[in-house]
């Protein structure tokens, strides 16, 4: 139930109005009087004690709560924010002199030109490369893709290609580094409202067995993640009754292994008695597109085509799990990149002028991008 507060003028005036109204005489309640400063001491109190109540309220309830507050009401029914996720892709370090062979350590560190961007060597036992903490470049070996993540989590560290360019650990035998790919898997911790839609989700998905349920425990892993599920259907499209698959990304299209197990175990616990599932990652479509732009007097056309080129390729792979690319759309993003891009011609993508179509089992992910 709505609190109906009143302003501190409001307070006095009713308290005036009712020792008026209670008197049988004319009593001096003007600015300055006895009367009066006694009721502008009771308006203040009472003006405090509105401002705790509607504080307690708000408190009390999910709908007005915020913040640590929030996250106490949410916690009597076990149900707790989504941290932030560090963003996380791979840099290529190369050397001028590929003589002898040189070590990566996990732990080292690289940066953008500022400084403000960091990152971190870290495990990626899939690269062939690595064993016992260590990456190893091999003689005559120029460079080497490695997977690093941002010391801090959050959507500030996502960072657009060749944005990193920095040693920020002095490493022998290593002279740069750089990222061929933008990183945008980066999440900041779950906000109020999401963890508001996320609750009314968990009480939906409380009966278990259900779409809801298995949606609710895919996405309460982690920030960031997108699903499809699928039902009476196998994975190769035949029909097959009593089986479902759940194809899930975290922003790369390319999700591990071991969040594909964390999702599947946290499915395995909601799923109906005796149905049978799987999960898997997306099927990765790539787009690469090239494009001509006219670019306006006063605009730096190498700087401006460079925002051009970085917008397109953050909508493309910003595109959610089983979103088609459509053609026309990278020319309003070309567009929206600068005032000063003016006109936009012989835009192909992937050497065509068709939309990038997917189905539930895809996504879409940037290629080369090239502005002319």
């Amino acid at each position: 139930m709505a609190l109906n507060t009143k302003d501190f003028a409001t307070i006095v005036s009713d308290q005036v109005t009712a020792i008026q109204a209670a008197s049988a005489r004319l009593i001096d309640t003007t600015i300055g009087s006895i009367i009066r400063s006694v009721a502008e001491a009771n308006a203040a109190v009472v003006l405090w004690i509105q401002s705790l109540l509607v504080a307690l309220l708000a408190t009390t309830r999910a709908s007005t709560s915020t913040g640590t507050d929030l996250d106490t009401w949410m916690a009597d029914y076990s149900v707790t924010r989504l941290p932030a996720v560090a963003a996380t892709g791979n840099v290529t370090f190369a050397r001028f002199t590929a003589t002898n062979p040189a070590t990566i350590p996990v732990g080292a560190r690289v940066q953008t030109g500022d400084g403000s961007q960091i990152f971190e060597v870290i495990e990626d036992s899939t690269n062939p490369a690595y064993a016992a903490g260590v990456y190893t470049v091999a003689a005559a070996v120029t460079s080497l893709a490695v997977k690093v993540q941002a010391v801090t989590a959050g959507v500030g560290n996502n960072v657009v290609i060749g944005a990193i360019n920095t040693l920020a650990t002095a490493i022998s035998g290593i002279d740069t580094v750089t990222n061929a790919a933008a990183f945008t898997n980066g999440a900041d911790a779950e906000s109020d409202s999401a963890l508001r839609t996320r609750f009314v989700a968990y009480v939906a998905s409380l009966s278990k067995a259900t779409k809801e349920a298995v949606g609710y425990a895919i996405t309460s892993l982690q920030t960031g993640l997108q699903y499809t599920l699928v039902e009476n259907q196998s994975y190769a499209g035949a029909t097959d009754y009593g089986y479902f698959y759940v194809v899930v990304d975290d922003g790369t299209g390319t999700p591990g292994g071991t969040l594909l197990t964390s999702v599947s175990n946290a499915v395995d616990k909601v799923r109906p008695v005796t149905s049978r599932f799987g999960v898997f990652a997306p099927i990765v479509l790539t787009a690469g597109a090239t494009m001509t732009a006219t670019i306006a007097a006063g605009y730096d056309p190498v700087a401006t085509k460079l925002l051009v080129k970085n917008a397109v390729t953050n909508y493309i792979n910003g595109l959610g799990l089983g979103q088609s690319l459509v053609y026309t759309r990278l020319l309003q993003v070309a567009y929206n990149a600068s005032p000063g891009v003016t006109n936009i011609t012989a835009l192909l993508v992937n050497g065509g002028t068709a939309d990038v179509t997917v189905t539930v089992k895809q996504v879409v992910k940037a290629a080369t991008i090239t502005v002319n």
